[in-house]
């Protein structure tokens, strides 16, 4: 039943938490907070995005310069060691990217922050790398009507 009287208040929603006050805050209790984030490690997968993305985007910063300034990739390396990392740094970003995405549309929300923000750093990271490729790529498209192949060439390392 509807009470038309000014003392009445709707309950509040089911994901109200009222704020804590200043008194039935513990002074430390910011500290405490953080340090219960830091020790909420997250899952392997967390923890192998997060060490995939601080690699990854570096290599593919090296990468798409050598490329905007050489016109090539960078060197195989020993072995093929560097280019090995480069394509791995390559399907990393697009796979976090990817990730990022899919719980975006799924949850409303990108990625988690993970262990001291690293997870949303390196989300960001890779959104910037991926923007970064699309602008080096076009031009490189624009400039000489293609882009290097994937493995090692004679134009290139030859």
């Amino acid at each position: 039943m509807l009470v038309l009287s000014p003392i009445y208040a709707a309950p509040p929603p089911p994901s109200y938490r009222p704020r804590p006050t200043r008194r039935s805050m513990n002074p430390s209790g910011r500290v405490l907070a953080m340090a219960n984030d830091a020790s909420d490690s997250g899952g392997p997968l967390e923890k192998a995005a997060i060490a995939g993305g601080l690699v990854s985007s570096p290599v593919i910063g090296w990468s798409l310069y050598t490329l905007k300034t050489t016109g090539c990739g960078l060197p195989p390396g020993p072995g093929g060691s560097i280019g090995a990392l480069e394509g791995v740094s390559y399907l990393v970003v697009a796979g976090i990217v990817g990730w990022s995405l899919y719980t975006k549309v799924r949850t409303g929300s990108g990625l988690p922050n993970g262990p001291f923000g690293l997870l949303g750093a390196v989300e960001g990271l890779s959104y910037l790398s991926l923007l970064a490729i699309l602008v080096v790529f076009g031009l490189q498209f624009l400039q000489n009507g293609s882009l290097p192949g994937p493995l090692p060439s004679d134009q290139c390392f030859g």
